[in-house]
């Protein structure tokens, strides 16, 4: 490979340069070279627990009782509302959904296109879409085809979020000029959304009420000023969103590490971690083992706690392509989507062969055999699947479990065969909600079969035993030696565009030694080796008021996150608060004493810089680095790119006693610089430069897809758990947040979802027909809903009963809005992901009224 530009800067965009080898061939399976130091394998003894992190820092450690905050009262005491506004939107009911995609798909992903860029703009997004040279998808983190790809590659949510992206209102200084953050806080989610891309730096002064215009040099300042004034590096958070590309990602943990901390939250702390605690320790790397070829040569397909249809669509082509090639497909859920039925491919629409019975046909069946499970049933089901598989080898000895595999490179085998004797079939029916002969089904399916896939999503990483449930899913693969071959694996979807990339770039808290060394010997400094902060943590040091600055380099913590109201009193705690994005949302609106809302390019924008048009890189949910590179023209305004502004941050707060102010010039003037820098720390990115420029990409090194498992023992370790049972109070019951079809993350496009059947409204609970038929509820009903945890009760109100297809005992509600139910220390075991998917709660009928006098006058007193 040639030089990095910055020792010639004649060489500095010409990328035509670079030689790159031919990009893998559809169906094969690529050399994925040696497999990396686990990124989860974290020595304990130099690593201090995450209760002596808490307490040490005089936060209330992780076992502390924490009040809850004041949820229902919260929109009398503060003037910028946290929540939602509680008006409802007129709610239509229909039928739930029987098919997913289809004409509907295509016409919707038009409609939000054209609507929001204009036919031109719109279109020409839409055509460079996760193409090869085109940009990537800042939506979900689902793989594109090796080889081919169609015009259109791309699904509804990915073309909303490209609209979305790419809309060409401006949000810009008269904007905020006429709306005070009080007053935009009354608007929905939508609209706040929907008011245009950011497009000058603005900042909100001690006591004022709305953000104003500032220089892009003062902006900095304020920053530097801040930061630099604080007694301890520790007292600054430093949040990552998934949406973040690599190369500022790297850029990001390089500054706040030479600043002297790890305090890295990110949202992987929230959906994934429970992932990466799993696999690491049971197969030595925090990431999937499979790639998207090997879908189409699977026999059979598990896909426990996911609903690809609203929140992965694209996966359900390959689904679909996995169906027509032979494979059964089992869906675990407590709620059947319908893109867990049937799947109408928007693509077969230009197949003159199957055109006609795409459009008038029921499209492809998906699921084989669907198991509606109780919330947080799912490590049960596992149970009595493997149960099953156990009794069916001990009766066809050798022709069920792998024992060759198991004896050559496993560990633990005997723990968890004895774990599944002793487990009855009593406690797995009771928790899972299932019969035994129903689970009898799906072990039918995978008894002859070693070809198995088995994908997951937040529906499992965020329960109690999440990361439990996620080590017996290794643990049924483990015992058909369904790893590393092709067709078999695990496969955690992950959600957002450049989550995962984002943990590989050195965003996390806790990062292993040998990358910290080789940063430091890349950079000349010492980094920090004391374990910073997760999100939970996070959160509860600055309710604590024990840090004084949050900066965000995109996302929306507030919505994103647990206990919305407790996130909201910490936020109002900060003295500076920093949000890059692109657009509005309401997490910019809660600040600290001072905050600054720093306008950044989106995926789709054109980034130039010194040396040309720059490109960034995303990494997918199975380890495909590719890269991203706008096609349109930004707004008119000041934004900068991400690297931009971390650089003028990092430049302003550091400076040349701190840091190599030249090197960081050099990487904003041209983006191959920082691939050089990675290419030298990060395993696996040794020809970074070169590999991105081959069409599609390339693959990072993968242990256990090769069977080498980068455990501390060098094998696949079984893992014997426990399986927990929770008793609930009379009237309670256990409430999971989903999203809306209409939503991505925080997003949120419309007031409908309607797969489900919801149009127009958000404030809804989905409840069975006959838990509302016992609280006296009929469809339609207003009702509160209180949420209970260690004596503590949160309470929201103004939703409205939807009769829904649901287990008995179980209910379902839209994100952000019941998120102020969710306390904030109510955490998976080992990750400390907050338990979205495990809320206890009571529902009564509404009590609409008037606000008590004290409270508004409470209310009124408080400046906005």
């Amino acid at each position: 490979m040639e030089d990095s530009p910055v020792a010639d800067d004649s060489k500095a965009g010409k990328l035509h340069q670079q030689k790159a080898a031919q990009a893998p061939v559809s169906g094969t399976r690529p050399d994925q070279g040696e497999a990396p130091v686990a990124d989860y394998e974290i020595p304990a003894a130099a690593h201090p627990t995450k209760a002596g992190h808490e307490a040490n820092a005089g936060a209330p450690p992780a076992h502390a009782h924490i009040p809850a905050p004041p949820t229902a009262e919260a929109k009398y005491l503060h003037p910028v509302l946290a929540q939602p506004p509680e008006a409802l939107t007129g709610l239509r009911l229909e039928a739930r959904a029987k098919v997913a995609a289809g004409v509907t798909a295509v016409i919707k992903s038009m409609q939000f296109s054209w609507g929001e860029d204009g036919v031109g703009r719109g279109t020409k997004a839409l055509l460079g879409l996760n193409q090869k040279d085109g940009f990537d998808c800042s939506s979900c983190a689902w793989p594109d085809p090796d080889e081919h790809r169609s015009v259109a590659e791309f699904c509804e949510n990915g073309a909303k979020a490209t609209a979305s992206d790419a809309d060409d209102k401006a949000a810009g200084p008269e904007f905020f000029a006429q709306h005070s953050l009080a007053e935009l806080s009354r608007m929905t989610d939508r609209d706040q959304n929907n008011a245009g891309r950011l497009t000058h730096p603005l900042v909100k002064r001690p006591g004022g009420t709305h953000y104003e215009p500032i220089s892009w040099p003062d902006a900095f300042q304020v920053v530097a000023d801040e930061l630099n004034a604080l007694a301890s590096p520790d007292e600054a958070v430093f949040y990552t969103s998934g949406k973040v590309p690599n190369e500022p990602a790297f850029l990001f943990q390089l500054f706040v590490r030479q600043f002297g901390t790890n305090n890295l939250p990110d949202c992987s702390n929230m959906c994934h971690e429970s992932s990466g605690s799993a696999l690491s320790p049971t197969l030595g790397l925090g990431k999937g083992s499979v790639t998207l070829n090997d879908f189409y040569e699977a026999e059979v397909i598990l896909i426990i706690g996911q609903n690809p249809g609203t929140n992965h669509p694209r996966m359900l082509s390959a689904l679909q392509k996995a169906k027509r090639n032979g494979a059964k497909i089992i869906s675990v859920n407590p709620l059947l989507e319908a893109g867990l039925n049937h799947f109408k491919n928007p693509q077969d629409f230009m197949n003159p062969l199957r055109a006609l019975g795409a459009l008038l046909g029921d499209g492809t069946p998906i699921t084989d055999v669907f198991l509606q499970v109780r919330v947080d049933g799912d490590m049960a089901v596992l149970r009595g699947i493997m149960k099953h598989l156990l009794e069916a080898e001990k009766l066809n000895p050798g022709q069920v479990l792998d024992q060759a595999f198991i004896g050559e490179f496993t560990t633990g085998y005997d723990a968890v065969v004895e774990t599944l004797h002793n487990t009855s079939w009593e406690d797995i029916e009771e928790i899972s909600g299932l019969s035994r002969a129903q689970l009898l089904e799906a072990a039918n399916l995978l008894a002859h079969k070693q070809k198995i896939i088995t994908c997951w999503a937040m529906g499992v990483t965020q329960q109690r035993q999440g990361v439990q449930t996620i080590q017996e899913i290794v643990n049924l693969h483990l015992l058909k030696g369904a790893i590393g071959k092709p067709g078999a694996g695990t496969c955690p979807v992950r959600g957002h565009s450049n989550v995962q990339g984002d943990r590989t770039m050195g965003i996390w808290e806790r990062m292993h030694a040998p990358f910290l060394d080789a940063l430091d010997k890349e950079f000349a400094f010492k980094s920090p080796r004391k374990d910073g902060f997760d999100v939970v943590e996070s959160l509860k040091m600055m309710n604590a008021g024990k840090t004084k600055v949050y900066f965000s380099l995109g996302g929306n913590l507030l919505a994103a996150g647990p206990d919305t109201e407790f996130i909201a009193e910490g936020m109002r705690k900060q003295k500076l608060t920093v949000f890059v994005g692109t657009k509005l949302n309401r997490g910019h609106l809660v600040t600290g004493e001072t905050s600054l809302l720093l306008p950044c390019f989106a995926h789709v924008d054109i980034d130039r810089q010194k040396s040309g048009h720059q490109m960034t890189s995303c990494e997918n949910s199975m380890g495909v680095v590719s890269q991203n590179k706008g096609i349109l023209v930004p707004l008119a305004g000041e934004m900068l790119s991400e690297v931009a502004i971390i650089s003028g941050v990092a430049i302003a707060t550091l400076g040349p006693d701190r840091t190599n102010v030249a090197d960081w010039v050099a990487m904003t003037e041209n983006y191959d610089v920082i691939r050089d820098h990675i290419a030298r720390v990060i395993p696996g990115f040794e020809k970074f430069n070169e590999g991105l420029r081959q069409p599609g990409g390339f693959y990072l090194p993968n242990g256990p897809r090769e069977r080498k498992f980068t455990t501390a023992n060098g094998k696949a370790n079984f893992t014997a758990t426990t399986l927990e049972k929770y008793p609930l109070e009379p009237g309670q019951l256990v409430m999971m947040t989903v999203r809306s079809h209409d939503q991505f993350n925080t997003t949120i496009y419309e007031y409908n979802d309607r797969y489900r059947g919801i149009h127009n409204e958000r404030r809804v609970l989905f409840m069975h027909p006959a838990d509302m038929a016992e609280r006296g509820l009929k469809a339609k009903d207003l009702l509160d809903i209180t949420s209970h945890y260690e004596g503590e009760q949160r309470t929201v109100e103004k939703f409205v009963a939807v009769p829904y297809e649901i287990p008995k005992g179980n209910v379902a509600a839209y994100f952000p809005e019941a998120n102020p139910l969710v306390p904030i220390t109510s955490v998976a075991k080992v990750s400390n992901t907050p338990t979205s998917k495990y809320v206890v709660v009571t529902v009564v009928p509404a009590k609409v009224g008037a606000a008590p006098q004290a409270q508004k006058q409470r209310a009124e007193a408080v400046p906005a």
